[in-house]
């Protein structure tokens, strides 16, 4: 079975390169300010870092990032995990980071792309699950270590595999998710909200999961009665073939059609809307601007910046995947000599989900993030466990306790 799906993944992933973040600034993480430029290739960028915390040169790593089309200054998933690159740096500033963009974001020139510079870096960030299938590039260049963010490694078979010198992280995004369905249900004034999503990858459907699993809670525990609107042509199909529901635009480069999608939700009366939806959620920023009372909910990273329209803005909070604080540490243990390479699904137990409730950087009210707060708790103690593509639970099988 675990062959069938990583096949159906491989293949599902060819159509698409971004999971979240409508990439329209360089909104980044609230703890990570550095803006970047594909162009830019970083030779000389730690040699203009000056913090005074410089390690010995034999600390020195050259680095390597690789990224869809969208490039490292995206604003939104690469650039985040560029902000962690950058961020080792400022630290040992003899290292060195290159930028590299994959053009055409198809999965097997994606895997050409990390193969054509293995011998020249010392460690090579891969950012997305279109470079799951690297790992037959690292087993046959044991000395570069790779670093592969929101996927597991692949053979050439579509096996998923461990590599000892591959460290590979996925996200909980079920958690993130259930954040900000608290928010939509705690902070909508109508009592209808929805969620828009690309494609039904895995990451989607848990961040589509979590969200119904954070709306059903408050109901539960606050006595509302908020609806989780969906578009049935708009239903999404998961990697399985099973229907998942929600309202997926079906790509993650088509702002006309998200648009299309923001407007229909609108229109059924939701005036929160969660967007986990690439590029596409570009349409559903502009759908929320166009209209009165609406606020959306950023994916991925901090948002805020997007949401800006006239005096005002439509974002009400974003929820997180702390990617790059988490490419720091690994390129840390790299130049330490302890770095270990595994699949690792990364939590709130070690605040790699979250969300954003920074004064300046949200609208949600003190209550509404009181209540949140206590929420992550539970969250981060296992008491609750949203529901997730694989995890064995639904959004109807959720169960909340008091």
């Amino acid at each position: 079975m675990k062959k069938m799906f990583s096949i159906a993944l491989a293949a599902a992933m060819a159509f698409s390169l971004t999971a979240c973040g409508s990439g329209q600034t360089a909104a980044t993480t609230a703890e990570s300010s550095a803006a970047a430029s594909t162009e830019a290739v970083s030779e000389a960028a730690g040699a203009s870092a000056e913090t005074g915390e410089a390690e010995p040169a034999g600390d020195a790593l050259k680095i390597a990032i690789v990224s869809s089309p969208s490039g490292v200054d995206d604003g939104s998933f690469n650039e985040d995990n560029y902000n962690g690159v950058l961020s080792f740096i400022e630290k040992h500033p003899d290292s060195t980071v290159t930028p590299v963009k994959e053009e055409s974001g198809d999965t097997a020139a994606a895997v050409q792309a990390v193969a054509d510079i293995v011998a020249d870096y010392d460690v090579i960030v891969c950012c997305g699950f279109q470079f799951a299938g690297i790992g037959t590039v690292a087993q046959d260049n044991p000395d570069t270590k790779f670093i592969l963010v929101d996927s597991f490694p692949t053979d050439a078979e579509g096996n998923e595999i461990e590599v000892d010198n591959i460290y590979a992280m996925q996200f909980a995004e079920q958690e993130s998710g259930f954040f900000a369905g608290m928010a939509a249900a705690l902070e909508t004034a109508s009592n209808k909200v929805a969620v828009v999503n690309g494609i039904a990858y895995p990451s989607n459907v848990n961040y589509q999961y979590g969200f119904e699993c954070g709306v059903k809670y408050v109901n539960e525990t606050e006595g509302k009665s908020v609806e989780v609107v969906e578009l049935p042509s708009y239903a999404g199909t998961d990697v399985t073939g099973a229907n998942v529901g929600g309202n997926y635009v079906g790509t993650f480069n088509d702002e006309a059609t998200g648009k299309v999608v923001g407007n229909a939700l609108i229109a059924e009366g939701c005036d929160i809307i969660f967007v986990a939806a690439g590029a596409s959620g570009n349409g559903v920023f502009t759908a929320a601007k166009e209209a009165d009372g609406v606020k959306v909910i950023g994916c991925d990273v901090d948002q805020y910046n997007d949401g800006a329209n006239g005096d005002t803005n439509v974002v009400l909070t974003s929820v997180l995947k702390v990617m790059h604080s988490n490419v720091e540490r690994v390129l840390g243990e790299v130049a330490d000599g302890s770095f270990k390479g595994g699949n690792v699904v990364l939590t709130a137990e070690t605040d790699s989900t979250g969300y954003v409730k920074e004064a300046g950087r949200c609208q949600l009210s003190d209550d509404t993030i009181s209540k949140i707060d206590a929420a992550y708790e539970k969250v981060k103690s296992g008491e609750i466990v949203p529901a997730a593509n694989f995890n064995g639970i639904t959004p109807d099988t959720f169960e909340v306790s008091k």
